[in-house]
């Protein structure tokens, strides 16, 4: 059974991987929603083709979130993400096949995608709670992503984990709940596809299922498979600095200084960083949101001796701070939050 409050740092940036059969997948529904000039355009900017892809194992997630954006941006409908999610299938799914056909259960499932996210893929970091005969998952921005943005890779992690849930289980499942930090708007789409009450206007986005549904058997034809254990090959740059970063921690180096360790430039360090879509202070602040937010949902610390921990002098900044990351200040999180 999931715990019951089990927190997930499972938030990737720039040239982390990600499982490039989504980056098919999102080109797949861009050819068919927008044409193929559009497709060429986003492979175009991102540096690979459709064909190049078909051998790619894992890409960047820099690349996956610059086509989703181009699709958000160029559809005028609010359910393009729910849509996009609601249009794969099982069979695209390449790399998590042999991993999945093991598993017995539509929780056994759920368990695997929120626990291997560099196999699954993940924009966020996300709070998973048993809460009566529902399992949450509640998504945390501790990434400070376009608010826009970020509601568009929620409903599309809701469409795609909805959708191929029925297509593993041949059941007609539904969500009991999608809260949604967005204003009313019109939700008979998403109604209907989820099954779901949907809510607007909320603190956080999040979806629940019920524990019945979980407890249904994966009925999936998988071919057999032999044992496989997928690595990613490839060194991210974004994970070096964050390494640095957490070795140090909670002392936080000057930009020079971590740029010398890296031996480059404090300017060229600033470049590369840029260029994935991030920087040395979002990455300073996403280590500290993530340990402020293990800290606070520990409760064995208060506000006052957190702060000190994370290196803040001053809890007021402390607390500036974490209402910059997350929207809330801390109090007001514990509370929201707490187990």
């Amino acid at each position: 059974m999931l715990q019951r409050v089990d927190y997930k740092t499972n938030l990737m940036v720039g040239d982390q991987t990600y499982p490039a059969f989504e980056l098919r997948n999102i080109l797949d529904f861009i050819a068919s929603q927008l044409g193929e000039k559009a497709l060429q355009q986003v492979c175009g900017h991102i540096g690979v083709g459709r064909a190049e892809l078909n051998h790619c194992t894992f890409v960047f997630v820099w690349q996956v979130e610059y086509a989703m954006e181009f699709l958000r941006l160029q559809c005028d409908d609010p359910d393009i993400g729910t849509k996009l999610g609601l249009s794969y299938r099982v069979s695209s799914l390449d790399v998590l096949l042999p991993h999945l056909a093991p598993l017995a259960s539509l929780q056994a499932c759920l368990q695997f995608v929120v626990n291997h996210p560099q196999l699954v893929g993940s924009f966020t970091d996300s709070l998973v709670r048993l809460e009566e005969n529902c399992i949450c998952i509640r998504w945390l921005n501790t990434g400070r992503i376009d608010k826009a943005q970020y509601g568009f890779q929620f409903l599309h992690s809701i469409g795609s984990l909805l959708g191929l849930a029925r297509e593993l289980t041949g059941a007609t499942i539904r969500l009991s709940q999608v809260n949604l930090a967005e204003p009313a708007r019109d939700d008979r789409f998403l109604t209907e596809a989820t099954g779901a009450k949907v809510q607007f206007n909320c603190e956080y986005y999040e979806w629940s299922i019920s524990l019945n549904y979980l407890a249904l058997a994966i009925n999936y034809p998988f071919p057999a498979y032999t044992e496989t254990t997928s690595s990613v090959a490839t060194i991210s740059f974004i994970e070096t600095v964050l390494s640095v970063i957490h070795e140090h921690f909670p002392q936080v180096l000057h930009l020079d200084e971590i740029a010398t360790q890296l031996h480059m430039s404090d300017r060229s360090l600033r470049r590369k960083l840029a260029q994935l879509g991030s920087s040395y202070q979002r990455l300073v602040d996403q280590v500290r949101c993530q340990r402020a937010v293990e800290l606070i949902l520990a409760s064995e610390l208060d506000i006052s001796a957190i702060a000190e921990t994370l290196g803040y002098s001053d809890v007021s900044h402390f607390r500036q701070s974490f209402k910059h990351w997350i929207g809330h200040p801390p109090g007001y999180f514990s509370r929201l939050n707490g187990g």
